[in-house]
Formats: structure tokens, C-alpha cells, sequence
């Protein structure tokens, strides 16, 4: 159980990091940027880990994380762009 809100807890950070980095106005607010950093913590840090980049429990996988946040997060704004 630990292990699932750890990573929600590391996916709100690496969100914030993600928006920071990223400033602009985001379509679905706080609430988005946070499922998105979520997501972007596990999508980043499983393929860091799958093509061998680092181990578990690396400080790499932080990296790759923010990556995978950013990544979600402009693939997020493109698309509700063009639905607007």
C-alpha cells in the first residue's frame, strides 16, 4: 500500500517540477498536472529501468521521471489544443 502512495506523493512533485518547467496554462488546471506527473513518474522510471539506463532505486530515475512528466504534459496540451 506504501509502494502506491509513495508513488502518488513522487508523482505530485515530479507534476509540480513538470509545470515548472513548463509554464504556461494548462487546459484541466492543478488536478491535471498532478495525474499527469503521476503518470509521467511511472511511465519514465519503468522505461529508464526496462532499456537499462539505471537500476532500481537509482537517483537517475528522477530524471526520467520529470522526462516522461514533461513528455505527457506537452502530448496533454497539444491535443486539447486542437480540440479547441
Amino acid at each position: 500500500m506504501f509502494g502506491i502512495l509513495g508513488w502518488i506523493v513522487f508523482g505530485l512533485i515530479i507534476g509540480a517540477v513538470a509545470k515548472l518547467m513548463m509554464p504556461g496554462r494548462d487546459p484541466g488546471g492543478i488536478v491535471v498536472t498532478i495525474l499527469l506527473g503521476i503518470a509521467g513518474a511511472l511511465l519514465g522510471g519503468f522505461l529508464g529501468r526496462v532499456i537499462g539506463l539505471y537500476g532500481e532505486g537509482d537517483a537517475a530515475g528522477i530524471f526520467m521521471s520529470i522526462a516522461g512528466a514533461l513528455v505527457l504534459l506537452f502530448v496533454y496540451r497539444r491535443f486539447s489544443a486542437a480540440r479547441s
